[in-house]
């Protein structure tokens, strides 16, 4: 477990912190500009001081006022990479990465060189690589060191899109194998959604929504983020099989069966699934035939949001239970009047499109 109990006091912001983290997977640190995101890494990582409190790795103490702990940066064990890579420009690629290394360790450097596919850049100049290739060589320069923790402060910022994705998968591949916790600082909840197991939003120097981003994502904090046409929420469900005749596949959702699209994963494999409000229409009686091949029982948990629409059509928000996992729907004011919904109440969500959450998405009717 990470420990974040501290305060800072800068000329004119303050950032207060008392939350735990998992010592596992990437943590998202999300907020506006000047909500406290960097504040929160350079304490971690010892580029600022607190004024008190505690920061912990597990038992480890970076941090500790009331012990006198406060571990210079070279001996807390956390890698650093920022946003553009800062690597040495009169160094090659292989000596820009041994620079950080604890001691000669030829099989720890080979399986990064591996991992990061990079091993055809080592006796080049940064000045010949492109944007991700430096970002890549970045990171390797961090995990050279041996790290219980790496910090990621908007690694893919400066690169275009291709270059961004590539970077993503890198950095899922290396939180796979290597199991080093990520706190992954980024303004892209696309990037987030594909990357993060865990989220922490930042406003105003507070914490304000902290955990597993399934159920971050649905809180009330994301809404501000989030336009009607983007409400959503996020989901967990496990891989029970292919389809033999069509490219898809089959989940299981709280017993319940789902298709999408086909995934590249094995029976029992559990995906983050991302449904919007917009894409569920309801029914009261499950229908026979239908294009729509994903047709879920569920409960109204609550009716929310309904507005006259001043001279448009207004609109409900409904909170849907399926077993313990809640969805979104939008429909319009005259539905819900001409349907008598109402908490409580057994409906059928039709589920007209459903995303995998690491980026593959295809409606499903």
């Amino acid at each position: 477990m990470i420990t974040l109990s501290f305060d800072i006091s800068l000329d004119s912001f303050s950032l207060h912190l008392d939350e735990t983290l998992p010592a596992s997977g990437i943590t998202a640190v999300f907020g506006r500009s000047g909500a406290g995101k960097t504040s929160l890494i350079n304490a971690v990582s010892g580029l600022i001081t607190p004024r008190q409190g505690r920061i912990s790795l597990g038992e480890k103490a970076l941090f500790d006022s009331e012990q006198q702990v406060n571990l210079p940066p070279e001996k807390r064990r956390v890698g650093y990479v920022f946003q553009d890579a800062r690597l040495f420009p009169h160094m090659t690629v292989e000596k820009n990465l041994r620079y950080g290394e604890k001691r000669n360790q030829p099989s720890v450097f080979k399986e990064i060189v591996a991992l990061l596919d990079i091993e055809t850049l080592l006796t080049r100049y940064p000045r010949d690589l492109s944007g991700g290739e430096k970002q890549r060589v970045a990171i390797g320069r961090a995990l050279m060191a041996a790290p219980e923790l790496l910090i990621m402060d908007e690694p893919t910022a400066s690169l275009d899109a291709p270059r961004r994705q590539e970077l993503i998968s890198y950095l899922l591949l290396l939180v796979e194998k290597l199991k080093v916790p990520v706190l992954y600082v980024s303004h892209s909840l696309d990037e987030i959604l594909q990357l993060a197991d865990n989220m922490l939003i930042l406003d105003r120097g507070h914490v304000v929504a902290n955990g597993p981003i399934h159920e971050v994502w649905g809180s009330e904090p994301m809404r501000p983020w989030l336009s009607a046409k983007e409400q959503s929420m996020l989901v967990m469900a496990t891989v029970v099989g292919h389809h033999e005749n069509y490219a898809m596949t089959q989940l299981d959702l709280e017993g319940r069966p789902l298709w999408v699209q086909r995934v590249q994963a094995e029976k029992g494999a559990r995906m983050r699934l991302r449904i919007f409000a917009n894409d569920i229409s309801i029914v009261k009686t499950k229908p026979t035939d239908s294009s729509i091949r994903n047709v879920i029982p569920a409960e109204i948990a609550d009716v929310m949001q309904c507005d006259s629409g001043n001279g448009e059509a207004g609109y409900c928000q409904l909170a849907l239970k399926i077993g313990q996992q809640t969805l979104l729907a939008n429909i319009t004011q005259w539905a819900a009047d001409e349907l008598s919904l109402s908490q409580g109440q057994r409906v059928y969500a039709q589920l007209k499109g459903v995303s995998v959450a690491k980026g593959d998405s295809a409606p499903t009717h």
